[in-house]
């Protein structure tokens, strides 16, 4: 890859289309977040179903820090059903 600036959401085609790997793949329809490691050591992620669109930029340390978070349960809430919304119907 030639030098590029790298910069948090930039258009994730600027990175090339090697080396993004689908870790979290899964029975999904395909719909999945796709990661690949820079050579600086910092960690691009994208969208799979969105491969052009943007790519969010993570160094080593913040990505360390969301998994362990995410497998000590923090992230946790994320998957929580959201409440229904109330609509509010009007008769006339």
């Amino acid at each position: 890859m030639d030098r590029i600036r790298i910069y948090n959401g930039m258009p994730a085609t600027e990175l090339g289309t090697e080396g993004w790997h689908k870790p979290w793949s899964g029975g999904n329809g395909g719909e999945c977040v796709e990661a690949m490691r820079l050579g600086d050591g910092r960690i691009a992620l994208r969208q799979s179903t969105d491969p052009d669109g943007p790519a969010l930029i993570y160094t080593h340390r913040e990505m360390v820090s969301f998994i362990e978070g995410a497998k000590a349960g923090h992230a946790d809430f994320l998957l929580a059903v959201a409440p229904a919304r109330c609509t509010d119907r009007r008769t006339a």
